[in-house]
């Protein structure tokens, strides 16, 4: 029987170390109260942190902070063959050793009830305290985060982009009930057993919102968003397109709250050949192993946006990778018009509203702006050269309509109708 021992942490023990929180989280549903980005930003700036290793090998791990004349237990995570061998009591009993050098006298641990460590706890002499409530209040990006989030070409959204979204009720309804709602109040949804989604794909004709959707549930869940533009992948990276995505799924990995939105998905996800030489096909393979990785983390949320949903992969379609897939539309009357007093303003009041809705019949919200905007600087222009004071009318925005090339046409109707019936899951 090979024998463990213990030793100071190393930073090239971050990877194994990492996989042996992962093993453990599989099988702890409750979420950690410290997330592991905090517990191994500690280790390696030199908090007490100690490995159990058996030769090489790494089997466990325990991590304390140090704050004031106090010390928290952030981590004790074992290998699962490596268990119930006095491994994390004898992890625990080296940081108290440490601590106490420090003049620290009074350590705490904060585990969810169950979680590896809880009896090495116990059999050290830590007591549990009843009757105290747990508050917490999460703030999605700190400093670390922030400098990352901007390496990836990420932001956080402007508040108030869900209220602002104007039109399209039905698609706001269910993108609403079925995204946003379950994870803004994730506790609600677990006392209802309802699982908050991990991904979904968005699909509709071109112009008709998805991005501005997936811009407005990142602003709602006040959550970074980062787009990832398949047009771009390979630039950066000299193994290629699957390569690069890999690298940036990889240090999304770093971001403790993210929302990453995939446009024009189809670009890496498409149906795949069947010939393992089409650089398509690995970047599709590619893709369908990243996901489920994506998925295993809390707080994330993949949104994937396609014009031709029927061009994917039908592996990418499968349940288990996505949760939902939620069609988004062109915008019936009541939406069309809610759109155009968006981009009229105060203009609205002074049109006849209903015939531009009539003329813009075959428009996406896109089509709209481009016409409402069009339409106003045809009046700016007209009012620079006779400065008699006319605002914009009815006809400045209707011969700017006629002037639109509007972006649906029958055939995208008819197809977009056809994948409703074949593709959607909500």
């Amino acid at each position: 029987m090979p024998t463990w021992r213990l030793r100071d942490f190393r930073d090239d023990d971050l990877d194994r170390a990492i996989q042996i929180w992962d093993q453990d989280r599989q099988t702890d549903d409750s979420p950690p109260v410290f997330p592991v980005s905090e517990v191994m930003a500690v280790a390696r700036a030199g908090g007490p942190a100690v490995v159990a290793v058996v030769g090489d090998d790494l089997v466990g791990m325990a991590v304390a902070q140090v704050q004031g004349e106090r010390a928290w237990i952030t981590l004790v995570a074992l290998a699962g063959n490596w268990r119930s061998r006095g491994i994390g009591s004898a992890l625990i009993a080296e940081l108290e050793r440490r601590l106490r050098t420090q003049g620290i006298r009074r350590i705490g641990a904060l585990l969810a009830p169950g979680a590896t460590g809880t009896a090495a706890l116990e059999n050290s002499g830590y007591r549990t305290r009843a009757g105290l409530v747990f508050y917490e209040k999460v703030e999605h990006l700190g400093a670390s985060d922030a400098g990352l989030l901007a390496e990836l070409g990420g932001r956080v959204q402007p508040g108030g982009l869900w209220a602002a979204l104007a039109g399209m009720e039905r698609e706001k309804e269910t993108i609403e009930r079925r995204i946003v709602l379950p994870l803004a109040e994730p506790a609600l949804a677990d006392r209802y057993g309802v699982t908050p989604p991990k991904a979904v794909i968005l699909f509709g004709p071109p112009g008709t919102g998805k991005t501005s959707f997936a811009r407005a549930v990142a602003s709602r869940l006040e959550w970074p968003f980062v787009e990832l533009f398949p047009s771009r992948l390979a630039a950066g990276s000299a193994g290629g397109l699957a390569a690069s995505l890999r690298d940036t799924f990889h240090e999304l990995a770093g971001l403790e709250t993210v929302l990453l939105f995939i446009d024009e998905v189809e670009e890496i996800a498409g149906v795949r050949s069947g010939v393992a030489v089409d650089p398509g096909h690995g970047v599709t393979n590619e893709l369908l192993k990243l996901i489920p990785g994506f998925r295993d983390h809390d707080d994330r949320l993949l949104i994937c946006a396609t014009n031709s949903v029927r061009s994917l992969d039908p592996a990418f379609l499968r349940p288990g990778r996505f949760d939902y897939v939620i069609p988004v539309g062109p915008p019936d009357e009541a939406a069309r018009e809610a759109i155009w007093r968006r981009y009229l303003g105060r203009a609205a009041d002074g049109v006849r509203l209903h015939r531009l809705v009539e003329a813009s019949e075959m428009f996406t919200p896109a089509d709209i702006e481009f016409a409402a905007r069009k339409g106003a600087q045809a009046a700016f222009e007209r009012e620079v050269t006779n400065r008699r004071g006319t605002p914009a009318d009815t006809e400045d925005y209707l011969a700017a309509i006629a002037d639109t090339r509007p972006s649906l046409t029958e055939q995208a109707l008819t197809e977009f109708r056809e994948d409703i019936e074949r593709h959607v899951r909500m």
